[in-house]
């Protein structure tokens, strides 16, 4: 059996795996409380072999409260059972995550000043907080102290401590941000010290005591470094079961779960180096974009640490330890490290989600992809795009007779097609893992074959269920309206092509001469063609109507990241402007605010706007999904794709809607349904 199946000791108790699911914002709270969302969430990831899993961090005092629906330590005790009595029958270690985020909190919902070590204004939010007075520090002694005992008494196996890249007492660790002149500064590590040692007094003697360390601040100059993180990590060792080594700060919190662009298991090297320090006193927990079953595993034979944290994985497959434990890794949705759906801390409050699997999140309201039909029915899937996928693969799950035909060679569509470049050539594993799984469930499948009117006619005349997941199709309009020209057109004015059309080819494929990404959008997709280009050797600019490229990437955590790339990469960025029109090697740029015009010289246009549904075969009686509905991105397409192959048999639109009992909380939305057509 894999090691990662198997069970460890954490303190007096055993772990039934060496899998963690880690703390995280989920935004699936009631108020400040754990809500029965947040119990199917947990009961989930238990079920699907987790052998540890660390609740959303709670407040420990009433002065924290970073986004809105953080829970408060004080309201969680009636969660927090739940939660424990929903996993006990599988045997998993569920923790409490207890913090504080200090200066790096807000006052937005306070409406009071941040607490704080010193006067050090966040990095981020620029706001100054007020530093901490002896009373305050008790409180928060006291606070985790509390919140430990609850947690205790409400049937958890213990806690976990948070000194991670947002949290107070790593402000206390750092020369950042504690720059006070008592005890507190002359032992940073002296509140740490005592909040353990009352957490310790709060679980028991047979509680589990876990500590969330950032053993790199990212920022040597007055930052936690990995040597002095040694240092910290041997004198706290004693006090704690388990140690969770993890990095980043006030200038890097985008560190601690980054997306693709860092590489997996980018923590290996400074977790072997802390375990080594540790020495046996706890069990040490490698973390950091672990999320392939092949690099835990190695991690475990090599010694690196005793546990994994797969967080992220486990979001995108909640039965990642049952798959493997049955001799299935190849089975596992893979996570594609993109933050869409799963970094939900940001001012929409979205709920936590993957864009590969859509459920999570929403196990409370959203009906089971798992069972069978009561009647089988014929299915014919046009398009073989994650929206065809996903819907062949859950209507041959269930039981039906599926046939899925695609236009082109290949499956994937706009998916597959994206999955270029560093960071993005993810992408294509969970394209390939739908094609494989629709194989696996006896998909009968058919690339190169363009369906027409006549095929759905056919179809429904013969009484099979006909779904159109045909995608979207270029809209250059735009651009030649302003003078651009497609290839083959003749003229000499910049030619355009469509951000995919540009991705099938090659960078040398190109008209010759400078490349202008024009990305009205500010998605991921131009950042991600610009440094496709770059990266060939091509002349590259972005031309944006933001003043930043890349604008939408600030709620994946890569907005920093894209842009100090793009600028090593030597792309030029024509910030807040936008194309109006073209000449002979140029284009014509507007600024938005004051109307002024330049010019840029440009042989082609890269186009990252809006692409327009591919519906030309949509009639009465057959159903769309995804960006035949309206292009959006994966989530939105492998959730429509998985609704329509449910309302096969009267399901509804893939949920039990708010009315299922104490599923939603007062004023919660509905999930929409998407239109079906």
């Amino acid at each position: 059996m894999p090691r990662l199946a198997d069970p460890v000791a954490v303190g007096s108790r055993t772990s039934p795996s060496r899998v963690v699911f880690g703390p995280h914002e989920t935004n699936l709270g009631r108020g400040r409380a754990l809500s029965d969302r947040h119990v199917a969430y947990y009961r989930q990831r238990a079920a699907g072999g987790a052998g540890v899993v660390v609740l959303e961090t709670a407040s420990v005092h009433p002065s924290d409260w970073p986004y809105e629906r953080a829970p408060l330590a004080g309201a969680c005790g009636v969660g927090w059972r739940a939660v424990a009595e929903a996993c006990a029958p599988h045997g998993t270690l569920v923790l409490a995550g207890l913090g504080h985020a200090g200066g790096q909190g807000s006052s937005a919902y306070s409406q009071a000043a941040l607490w704080a070590p010193s006067r050090v204004a966040d990095a981020a939010s620029r706001e100054l907080p007020a530093e901490m007075e002896r009373e305050e520090i008790e409180a928060v002694v006291g606070g985790f102290a509390e919140a430990a005992a609850l947690a205790a008494s409400a049937g958890l196996a213990g806690v976990e401590v948070d000194a991670g890249p947002r949290s107070l007492l790593r402000q206390f660790h750092s020369g950042l941000t504690n720059h006070r002149g008592d005890g507190y500064g002359a032992d940073r590590l002296a509140l740490t010290s005592a909040v353990l040692a009352a957490v310790r007094r709060g679980v028991g003697p047979d509680g589990i005591v876990a500590l969330r360390l950032s053993c790199d601040e990212l920022a040597p100059w007055a930052g936690v470094t990995p040597e002095q993180a040694e240092q910290q990590v041997d004198a706290l060792a004693g006090l704690i079961d388990l140690l969770v080594v993890v990095r980043g700060g006030p200038y890097s919190t985008d560190a601690y779960r980054p997306r693709a662009h860092a590489g997996e298991g980018f923590n290996r090297e400074l977790t072997r180096r802390v375990r080594e320090v540790v020495a046996g006193r706890a069990a040490v927990v490698l973390q950091g974009s672990v999320v392939e079953v092949a690099t835990a595993e190695a991690a475990l034979e090599e010694g690196v640490a005793d546990l994994v944290e797969m967080t992220r994985a486990e979001i995108a497959d909640a039965d990642l330890v049952a798959k493997v434990r049955a001799g299935n890794p190849g089975q596992v949705r893979p996570c594609v490290l993109c933050n869409q759906a799963c970094a939900v801390r940001d001012a929409r409050n979205p709920i936590v989600s993957c864009i590969g699997e859509p459920s999570s999140g929403h196990e409370a309201t959203d009906a089971p992809v798992a069972g069978t039909a009561s009647a089988r029915r014929r299915v014919l899937v046009v398009g073989g795009g994650p929206a065809g996928l996903e819907c062949a693969r859950v209507a041959a799950a269930r039981g039906h007779d599926v046939r899925l035909v695609e236009a082109t060679d290949r499956l994937g569509g706009a998916l597959a097609g994206a999955a270029v470049g560093s960071g993005r050539d993810r992408l294509a594993r969970l394209a390939g893992w739908l094609a494989d799984e629709c194989a696996r469930l006896g998909v009968t499948v058919s690339t190169g074959v363009a369906a027409d009117a006549g095929t759905v006619a056919s179809a429904m005349a013969d009484g099979v269920a006909v779904v159109l997941a045909t995608g979207s199709r270029p809209s250059p309009e735009r651009l030649l309206e302003r003078g651009l020209r497609r290839p083959g057109d003749p003229g000499r004015a910049p030619v355009v092509l469509d951000a995919l059309e540009a991705l099938a080819g090659t960078p040398g494929d190109l008209p010759p001469g400078p490349v202008v990404v024009d990305d009205p959008v500010g998605g991921p997709i131009g950042v991600a063609v610009a440094e496709w280009l770059a990266a060939a050797g091509r002349s590259v600019a972005v031309v944006t109507q933001d003043q930043v490229v890349g604008n939408g990437l600030s709620r994946s955590g890569d907005l920093s990241g894209a842009n100090v790339r793009l600028q090593q990469a030597g792309v030029r960025r024509e910030l807040r402007c936008r194309v109006v029109g073209a000449a002979d090697g140029e284009l014509v740029l507007e600024d938005v605010w004051t109307g002024e015009r330049r010019s840029s010289s440009c042989a082609v246009v890269v186009d990252c706007g809006h692409r327009l549904p591919a519906d030309r075969l949509a009639r009465a009686g057959v159903s769309l999904a995804g960006d035949a509905v309206a292009p959006r991105t994966v989530l939105e397409a492998v959730l429509e794709g998985r609704r329509r192959a449910l309302e096969l048999e009267g399901v509804g639109p893939g949920h039990h809607g708010p009315e299922a009992a104490g599923t939603t909380a007062p004023g919660d939305p509905p999930r929409a349904a998407a239109a079906a057509r």
